[in-house]
C-alpha cells in the first residue's frame, strides 16, 4: 500500500523521522495485543508507556521544558501512523488527550505551573489525559455549560456535572472548563468561562465522583460522567485569564481537528489494507474475490477518497505550521469532514469484502467499522464542520 506514503506528499525530513520512529514503536504491538485490550476493556498501558519513554507523549511540550517541541506537521504524521498500525482510531485516542491537553498549559499556564508540570509530562512521569468540557445539556453548544467555579477565600469551589470525559481513570491531571461568571451576567455567552487544572488524585473522593459509561466502541478507552460537589481548587489552579477560557479552548481546536483527521486517515488505511489482503487471499468460484468489480470498486473508491482527504489534511498542517490562520479553519473542518467519511467508507468496504467474517472479532474489521462511525460524531459532528464551511468559507448566513 505504498500509495499512502510514497510520492503523494512532500514530507519534511522531520516528518519522515517521526514516521519511522512511530512505525518502529508500533511494530512491537501486534494485532492480538489490540484484540486482547479491546476484549478485556483494558487501557494499553504498555503501548502508552513506550511512547512516553521515547518522549512522544511530550510531543507538543516545548524543548525548553524537556519536550519534543513538535508542530502540527509532525503530529499529524505521528497520529496517522498510530491509527494505521493495527490499534486503529482507539489506539490513537488512547494517547491523543495526553498529547493535546498539555497545550493549554503551554499557551496560558503560569510559569510556575509550566515549570512544575510540563517537564514531568515530557518525561512520562505525569499525564493530562482528561479534558472536561461536555455536559448533559451542553454538547456542541459549549457556551451553555452549567458547571460553576466560584471564588471562595483564596481558592475556588466547583459544582456541576460533565459527561463523556475520557481517560480520567488513567490520568494524573485534568483540564476543567467551568463558568466563573453566570451566563445571565455576561454580555456574550462566550464570556465568563475559565479553565482550571485539577489534580485528580486529590479531587477524586473529595468533591469529585466518577461514573463509568458503558459503550460499544473504543472499549479500552474508558469514558465517564463526572460529578462535582463542592470540589475545592487552589487559586493557582486557574489556567490563563479568568473569563477567557472559551477563547483559549477555541484557539487550539483547528490543529486538533487536523490531528483527528489524520487519525481517521490511519484508520481508513488500516481497513483498506485488511480488505485488500482478504480480497487477494479469499477464493470463490475458482478465483480471488478481489478480481470481482463488486469487491474491487468499493475498496478503490475508498482509497481515492482517503488520498484526497490526506492531501487536504497535510495542506492544513502546513498552513498551521506556517501561521496561515486565515486558511487553517477551512482546512481543518473540511479535512475532518472528508477524512471521517472516507474512513467510514473504507471500513464499510472492508467489512463487506469479508462477508460473514466481517463481523467476526478475529478479523478486526468490525472494530474498525464501529470506530469509523464514531469519527463522524467526535470531536465535532459532520454537520458542525459543514456549518463552519458554509458560514466562514462560503459566506452564508449563520444557521444555528
Amino acid at each position: 500500500m505504498a500509495g499512502f506514503t510514497d510520492g503523494s506528499l512532500d514530507l519534511t525530513e522531520s516528518q519522515r523521522l517521526v514516521r519511522k520512529s512511530v512505525r518502529g514503536i508500533c511494530s512491537a504491538f501486534d494485532d492480538e495485543y489490540w484484540r486482547e485490550r479491546a476484549r478485556a476493556g483494558e487501557y494499553p498501558h504498555e503501548f502508552v508507556d513506550t511512547l512516553a519513554d521515547e518522549g512522544l507523549m511530550g510531543a507538543l511540550v516545548p524543548q525548553e521544558y524537556g519536550g519534543a517541541g513538535m508542530d502540527t506537521r509532525e503530529t499529524v504524521v505521528m497520529m496517522e501512523e498510530i491509527a494505521a498500525s493495527g490499534g486503529g482510531f482507539a489506539a490513537a485516542q488512547a494517547v491523543h488527550g495526553g498529547i493535546y491537553n498539555s497545550v493549554p498549559l503551554v499557551k496560558y499556564g503560569s510559569e510556575s505551573m509550566k515549570e512544575d508540570l510540563l517537564p514531568r509530562v515530557a518525561r512520562g512521569e505525569a499525564s493530562i489525559q482528561a479534558f472536561c468540557l461536555t455536559e448533559p445539556n451542553a454538547g456542541s453548544d459549549s457556551t451553555s455549560i452549567e458547571t460553576s467555579a466560584e471564588r471562595d477565600g483564596d481558592g475556588w469551589v466547583v459544582n456541576g456535572q460533565k459527561i463523556w470525559i475520557s481517560r480520567v481513570d488513567v490520568s494524573d491531571y485534568a483540564v476543567l472548563v467551568a463558568r466563573t461568571t453566570p451566563k445571565s451576567e455576561v454580555e456574550k455567552a462566550t464570556r465568563g468561562i475559565s479553565m482550571f487544572l485539577v489534580d485528580l488524585d486529590e479531587a477524586i473522593g473529595s468533591g469529585l465522583e466518577l461514573d463509568p459509561i458503558e459503550k460499544s466502541v473504543s472499549e479500552f478507552v474508558h469514558s465517564f460522567q463526572l460529578y462535582f460537589d463542592d470540589l475545592r481548587l487552589p487559586a493557582d489552579a486557574l489556567i490563563g485569564e479568568e473569563g477567557e477560557g472559551f477563547y483559549q479552548v477555541l484557539e487550539g481546536l483547528n490543529e486538533e481537528r487536523l490531528v483527528i483527521a489524520a487519525e481517521c486517515l490511519g484508520l481508513g488505511r488500516l481497513a483498506i489494507e485488511r480488505g485488500v489482503d482478504y480480497a487477494n487471499d479469499r477464493e470463490v468460484f475458482g478465483r480471488a474475490i478481489g478480481s470481482n468489480q463488486a469487491i474491487q470498486h468499493p475498496l478503490a473508491e475508498a482509497f481515492a477518497r482517503l488520498q484526497a482527504a490526506r492531501q487536504l489534511t497535510y495542506a492544513g498542517a502546513d498552513a498551521s505550521a506556517d501561521g496561515r490562520d486565515a486558511d487553517l479553519g477551512a482546512y481543518a473542518n473540511m479535512a475532518k469532514f472528508l477524512a471521517s467519511d472516507a474512513a467510514f467508507e473504507a471500513a464499510d468496504a472492508a467489512v463487506q469484502t469479508h462477508g460473514g467474517f466481517g463481523v467476526a472479532v478475529e478479523y478486526d474489521v468490525e472494530r474498525y467499522f464501529r470506530e469509523a462511525r464514531l469519527t463522524r460524531l467526535v470531536p465535532i459532528t459532520q454537520q458542525l464542520a459543514l456549518n463552519y464551511v458554509g458560514e466562514k468559507v462560503l459566506g452564508l448566513p449563520r444557521s444555528y
